[in-house]
């Protein structure tokens, strides 16, 4: 499985968190593992026996406290924050199951795959109904026109997702969580498992039923429908702002970035991108007639 890579764009600095340094564990458990999958933090997360090390960020200290209150409320679909090692480094609890990592495994393909994800998703936000993000400095969030109500995960990818016997169990990498909305999040995660992109970028069988898949997933969540006419506007917003913020790496010579967004990442969200402006209104079309 994997967890979690990326990070190093936040705007701002902040000062790390005082935390105390969680011990190594003994014996075996001092092995370290690199996760696969990522890209900014690829080869610096490693799993040790039932934890998981990563490198602190700028915004820690707001995502610990998301993550502790998950973890209060009794949500068990993210990781647990548990520390900071003696190298400082974030440990995690690492989370027993599989993430598809590309090329994606057929069980990650299938819908009811997807639409366990949306479900996932749904309880995470409504996990976070007494959370108070205010007092934590946060990554740059969703465009405020469309909501600063909650915190959105904002790279539900599949990578970013532990599944057990095909169906998603739980969150993990929680680098870009920041103030969003519910409509945010969604168009985030429906982009990134219909998938919303150019067919010529879908070699499996979600190939032609993209819009399809995009109903099931929005059904499944329940989506109210009075969010459902901003879906189209939100989801090409939330295209643009992902791949900016991957391109603005690239552009500082980010050693994963460079080779993904050069190496033919940039033609590809092109592609992306004119394909869901061309189609924007059967976008909106198949939205509002799966209420």
């Amino acid at each position: 499985m994997t967890h979690h890579r990326r990070g190093g764009w936040y705007p701002g600095r902040a000062r790390r968190p005082a935390l105390s340094p969680v011990p190594g564990p003994a014996g075996s458990d001092t092995v370290e593992v690199p996760l696969p999958g990522g890209l900014s933090n690829a080869g610096h997360v490693v799993r040790r026996g039932d934890t998981v090390r990563r490198p602190m960020r700028p915004t820690s200290l707001a995502t610990h406290a998301l993550l502790r209150h998950l973890e209060e409320v009794g949500f068990e679909g993210a990781t647990r924050f548990l520390g900071v090692d003696a190298n400082g480094r974030e440990v995690d609890s690492y989370i027993p199951g599989d993430a598809a990592i590309a090329p994606l495994p057929a069980w990650a393909l299938t819908d009811e795959a997807m639409v366990s994800v949306a479900g996932l998703l749904r309880a995470y936000h409504d996990a976070q109904a007494t959370f108070d993000p205010s007092p934590y400095r946060w990554p740059l969030g969703a465009p405020k026109r469309f909501g600063h109500t909650l915190i959105s995960h904002n790279d539900p990818c599949p990578d970013n997702v532990v599944f057990r016997d095909g169906r998603a169990v739980a969150l993990i990498d929680f680098d870009l969580a920041s103030p969003g909305s519910r409509l945010w999040d969604v168009a985030c995660a429906a982009r990134l498992w219909s998938p919303l992109i150019d067919p010529a970028d879908v070699p499996d069988p979600r190939h032609g039923r993209a819009l399809q898949r995009m109903c099931l997933f929005l059904d499944a969540y329940g989506l109210p429908a009075r969010e459902r006419a901003d879906f189209a506007e939100v989801v090409l917003t939330a295209y643009q702002w992902c791949y900016d913020l991957v391109a603005r790496q690239a552009a500082e010579g980010h050693a994963s970035f460079v080779p993904y967004w050069f190496g033919g990442g940039a033609a590809r969200a092109n592609r992306g991108m004119s394909w869901l402006e061309a189609r924007r209104g059967e976008i909106d079309a198949a939205v509002l007639s799966s209420e």
